[in-house]
């Protein structure tokens, strides 16, 4: 997988992506990563990269012309299948499947905007796709660029250490994820469930998917209404509910799901 990412800020990415999973991938060559400024594309002396808005109003607009040809300059370097991504509170919210999506493509051209945002004639004429990280708005499009990454990355093979870690996340089935214990035993007071002591392999199994469906249930309804329940799942939430004396029946608003 490659990526090709436009900013004003490469060292940004150089220092975060140096460190953990992604800065193996990096060295050992699973993963591809380019970094240009968009600066380097400016036609004046000064480095200029934005002007001021026309119609007037705040803070100022990164200029079209700047952009498309930092554009074009990744474009020329990456598959032809690979996409230019913008990084925008206007885009279409990213979530699993989205970046399910990407991974199966051979790379993706990044592009950061800074300020007020890009003149929205180099937006039409050169990006393919904008998205969101969440309902909110950054300084600019850097962070949004490293969460892509990192979620794009994990599904990559030989990224991680131990690929059925990125099959188990939260949301891979449309689930969240069950909680996880390790060393010690006890810790004031909490004890590790008995059942994930006990080595019957069978039962953890059973169990965690219980756990998944009912933190799912509890934190987040909305994609089990979105999901559906398969008969088993129903079994095992509608379990769960009753011994800590809710009302199975809530259930019955679910959609069933065939496995």
């Amino acid at each position: 997988m490659r990526f090709h990412v436009l900013t004003l800020f490469p060292g940004l990415f150089e220092s975060v992506l140096s460190y953990g999973v992604l800065g193996r991938a990096v060295e050992q060559g699973h993963l591809g990563l380019e970094l240009t400024d968009i600066r380097d594309f400016s036609r004046d002396r000064h480095r200029t990269v934005d002007d001021r808005p026309f119609g007037g109003g705040p803070g100022m607009v990164m200029r079209p012309e700047v952009t498309a040809a930092a554009v074009d300059h990744a474009r020329a370097r990456m598959p032809a299948e690979a996409p230019v991504v913008y990084l925008s509170p206007q885009g279409e919210t990213l979530d699993h499947q989205k970046v399910a999506e990407l991974a199966d493509l051979p790379g993706l051209t990044l592009l950061c905007g800074r300020y007020e945002g890009i003149d929205e004639r180099a937006l039409e004429s050169r990006v393919d796709r904008e998205l969101s990280i969440g309902d909110y708005v950054l300084s600019g499009g850097e962070l949004a660029a490293l969460v892509v990454i990192d979620a794009v990355s994990r599904l990559q093979p030989e990224v991680l250490g131990e690929p059925a870690s990125a099959a188990e996340d939260s949301f891979v089935e449309g689930l969240l994820d069950c909680p996880h214990y390790t060393r010690p035993q006890d810790f004031e007071g909490r004890a590790v469930p008995e059942v994930l002591l006990s080595g019957d392999h069978g039962r953890i199994r059973q169990w965690r998917r219980q756990q998944a469906l009912a933190r799912t249930w509890e934190r987040r309804p909305e994609l089990l209404r979105e999901r559906g329940l398969s008969g088993p799942e129903r079994a095992l939430l509608s379990e769960y509910i009753r011994e800590t004396g809710g009302d199975p029946a809530a259930l019955e608003e679910l959609p069933g799901r065939v496995e």
